[in-house]
């Protein structure tokens, strides 16, 4: 079977082969909800299909409010990589990017809405240059490495510059320091060794971050579904930490996101975006990559 997806015609036997290694009941969990969702959209197709694919981000994203908070959900076998998918249970990363290959269906007809092209949609946007190839580090592991990467690709735009950003120290020190809980990197060696150079690649390079002092000046420039990355100050350096939707509710712009479980523990609607980052003292900034196609 094959589908045109950005221009380009893609067999999902090409595209799900490192999937078809794994059973499907291992790289895609919440098929009954998947169904939900898809029963509920369809009627609401031709308006959709009608809208930027930023507003159909936001509009998937508040179908998963409520969504339980899951840790750790890409950490799905101890060697073979696979895009895989868990609706019954998202983190901040899922979270999004499942808002995103849901509305990036809305340009494929309804007979093509099933899981394994679902599937396909998502790698498009998790792993480098679109491709999965079964290895782990085919992911994008840093949120900077996913919008500079899904940029080039013109899947999204970086506007963190354009908006204001500024080149700070990258710690990119968390997937080495917090090593055992990546089943991946407990189980190879060899994946250890490559992350810890990837991290210290990304640290020789600046973050680029726009200041959550200027948060509050831009927000009238932020667009439903513009993804937005929370930065973190991280020791003398600052780092990625958590990342959601913007989400425009009258005049105010909120951030929507997968809050882990010493919050709210589930896919909420929080307050106004620079009200959020103003609550955690470790926030600085945000990076924001808005979806293009």
């Amino acid at each position: 079977m094959k589908f045109r997806f950005l221009g380009v015609i893609i067999s999902l036997t090409t595209a799900l082969s490192a999937a078809d290694c794994l059973p499907f009941d291992v790289v895609f969990k919440g098929q009954d909800r998947f169904l939900a969702i898809v029963a509920r959209a369809h009627p609401q197709l031709p308006t959709l299909s009608a809208l930027p694919i930023g507003e159909r981000t936001a509009w998937f994203g508040q179908m998963l409010v409520g969504t339980p908070y899951k840790g750790f959900t890409l950490e799905i076998d101890d060697r073979i990589e696979a895009a895989s998918c868990n609706l019954n249970g998202l983190d901040c990363w899922t979270f999004f990017e499942t808002a995103l290959a849901l509305g990036r269906m809305c340009d494929l007809p309804t007979d093509r809405w099933t899981p394994s092209v679902m599937l396909s949609l998502i790698e498009q946007d998790r792993y480098w240059k679109g491709k999965c190839t079964g290895s782990y580090l085919s992911r994008l592991h840093y949120l900077e490495h996913w919008a500079q990467d899904n940029d080039q690709r013109g899947l999204v735009e970086d506007l963190t510059r354009k908006l204001g950003g500024i080149g700070v120290r990258n710690a990119a020190r968390e997937m080495t320091q917090n090593a055992e809980g990546y089943r991946y990197m407990v189980n190879s060696p060899s994946n250890r060794a490559a992350i810890a150079r990837l991290e210290a690649d990304l640290r020789k390079e600046p973050l680029c971050m726009i200041p959550k002092s200027k948060v509050p000046s831009i927000e009238s420039k932020l667009q439903n579904g513009d993804i937005i990355g929370i930065i973190s100050k991280d020791g003398p350096a600052y780092g990625t930490s958590h990342v959601g939707i913007a989400l425009r509710k009258g005049s105010t712009l909120h951030f929507m996101h997968a809050s882990a479980p010493r919050n709210y523990g589930k896919v909420v609607i929080d307050s106004r975006l620079s009200s959020y980052l103003e609550r955690y003292k470790s926030h600085a900034g945000i990076l924001v990559a808005r979806p293009l196609r």
